[in-house]
């Protein structure tokens, strides 16, 4: 802005009207001329960066909201407050603060219920400190976490143990809507006890009480990573977010979840049993597969979702996020000296993952859940890959059915995310037997085979030794439309193994030779003339598999092929959807 001012004007009243024009402009720059000289007298900047000091604050009523907010933001009755020491756990905005920090960018719905308890409610005529139901015992909001904008719940369990009521499911559910609207995370930080029974008609099965939680689940599902961490007993409804969730971490001593509490266990079957033992981190984890990972404490929980979501993109429209490439924990070379020769001796195979993945970069989910394959997120190249691994070290890595729907699932969670797929294949195929039958096995192995089938991000199998039976399929061999199919020289693939196909088909002119030596040497004959027919030379050779790679090489060339199929695009057919779930 430039300003003339009379000639005989001094410096002193110049910079005086520069001083009161800078109240009032929107400019970065005062000049005052005086009379007709060409060179400003004062040159005076103006700091837009900050506001303009005057004599007004804030008034008694911005006051009188700041003391409501506190004692909202203090929680419910103090006894209760004192008691979460002792079971381990923080206060919900203690919780808050561990997760965020001051990446809190707002909170919504502090006042929910206010009228109902508040002394400067004006229906409050005796206020009564256990009637305190601050927020209605749930928190929600948006935060920063690990770099990413997400949607938080976070319930408080010092207001009537967490549990659930008409203001609060409102809350809930208008977050949900708005994680539809923004395609950002959602975190479910839960502590409830379910439903305020008292006041069940409020939000029971109204259409927009507790009931459409799952319904926007449902719709979230695969369109935002929705992550949950059990803090407490969650029984009933409440039970139904974590399994609703794509990723459930519980904390051992303090987690539980169950459709029904103990109590109520016993009233309806005669059932005597705790918490813990009915639904506790270890039977979610080990038996129900409703955990997908448990937590030493709350400390640890954070860190677990913050290792976890740097492998996911915010919602379905994005890539996952790449990290900077780190060379394997140990040396590539020594790949195929991990695989044994003996297709029936048995390893683990994290000696072989180890050596092709990015250091430290290994997150495995599900680990004490269907052993027999492994899955887990990894980066190869600083490239986020989805890995589903045969594991020889249980049970011969034969498919059993806790294996094929924990890998059912891991691939759908992978694919609506758009994170590739890397299978690592040495299975016998799926188990067979009566126990396995009743299991359904031919069921969740369904599952398992329609979710590699119908996946359509970029996949690459590798067949890393053997590949018998229907085992190649489930492992998304050259069938399953893999942008690879590529093997290691240890590799077999056949409707069998070698002592199977022998039995099968052989059995009756072997026990026809009386001699035991040369019954041995007949059957080496023909094992060994099974093998060189099941060999991946031959696969290779009549183009079933597209490469024998090196071991030492593997890593290279899974990276090269990875970096190469990014962008491929595939379309499943038109229609609603599929009939398998």
């Amino acid at each position: 802005m430039n300003v003339r001012i009379g000639a005989d004007a001094t410096e002193d009243e110049a910079s005086a009207i520069a001083s009161a024009l800078a109240e009032h402009t929107d400019d970065d720059e005062i000049r005052v001329f005086v009379g007709d000289d060409d060179e400003p007298i004062l040159v005076r900047e103006v700091d837009l960066t900050a506001p303009i000091e005057d004599d007004l604050g804030p008034t008694e009523r911005e006051e009188r909201l700041r003391e409501e907010i506190a004692d909202i933001e203090a929680g419910g009755p103090p006894k209760y407050k004192e008691q979460l020491s002792e079971q381990g756990k923080l206060f919900v905005r203690d919780r808050l603060d561990l997760w965020f920090g001051d990446g809190v960018a707002f909170e919504d719905g502090k006042f929910a219920h206010f009228d109902a308890w508040h002394p400067n409610a004006p229906d409050v005529d005796e206020y009564d400190e256990s009637d305190r139901v601050p927020a209605d015992g749930l928190l929600t909001g948006a935060a920063e976490f690990e770099g990413r904008d997400v949607h938080f719940m976070a319930n408080d369990f010092t207001v009537k143990a967490g549990s659930m009521a008409g203001r609060g499911v409102e809350k809930f559910l208008r977050m949900q809507q708005r994680a539809l609207k923004t395609g950002k995370p959602v975190l479910y930080l839960m502590d409830s006890s379910g439903g305020r029974i008292d006041q069940q008609t409020g939000f029971f099965a109204n259409r927009e009480g507790i009931g459409k939680y799952y319904f926007n689940h449902s719709r979230l599902s695969g369109r935002v990573p929705q992550i949950c961490v059990l803090y407490g007993p969650c029984i009933a409804g409440a039970a139904y977010t974590p399994v609703f969730a794509d990723f459930t971490v519980m904390v051992e001593g303090m987690s539980a979840m169950a459709i029904a509490s103990p109590r109520m266990v016993k009233m309806v079957t005669g059932e005597d049993i705790g918490m813990q033992e009915l639904g506790g981190p270890k039977i979610h984890a080990e038996h129900s597969s409703s955990a997908d990972l448990v937590a030493r404490d709350e400390e640890h929980a954070r860190d677990l979702v913050a290792q976890l979501v740097g492998y996911l993109p915010d919602n379905s429209d994005e890539k996952p996020p790449k990290a900077k490439p780190r060379a394997p924990r140990k040396d590539p070379k020594g790949i195929d000296s991990v695989v044994p020769e003996s297709p029936n001796e048995g390893y683990d195979m994290e000696r072989l993952i180890e050596r092709v993945v990015d250091h430290g970069s290994l997150f495995e989910l599900q680990p004490d859940y269907g052993k027999e394959i492994l899955t887990a997120f990894a980066r190869v190249d600083g490239r986020p890959v989805g890995i589903v691994a045969n594991q020889p070290a249980e049970r011969a890595g034969a498919i059993f059915p806790d294996a094929a729907e924990k890998a059912a699932s891991f691939v759908w969670k992978c694919d609506a995310f758009n994170v590739p797929l890397l299978y690592l294949c040495d299975t016998p195929g799926f188990m067979a037997g009566s126990a396995v039958e009743k299991e359904g096995i031919l069921e969740k192995g369904k599952k398992m085979i329609y979710a590699t089938s119908a996946a359509t991000v970029p996949k690459q199998c590798v067949i890393v030794r053997k590949a018998y039976g229907a085992g190649i399929y489930a492992m998304s061999g050259p069938a399953y439309d893999p942008e690879s199919t590529i093997a290691l020289p240890s590799g077999e693939v056949g409707i069998m193994g070698p002592e199977a196909a022998i039995n099968a088909v052989y059995a009756n002119k072997l026990d026809d030779i009386d001699d035991p030596e040369e019954r041995a040497e007949m059957e080496r004959e023909l094992r060994e003339e099974y093998r060189r027919d099941i060999d991946v030379h031959r696969m290779a050779s009549e183009v079933v598999i597209d490469e024998i790679v090196p071991p030492s090489e593997l890593r290279a060339e899974l990276a090269a092929r990875f970096e190469f199929y990014e962008g491929v695009e595939k379309e499943r057919p038109s229609k609603k959807h599929g009939t398998v779930l």
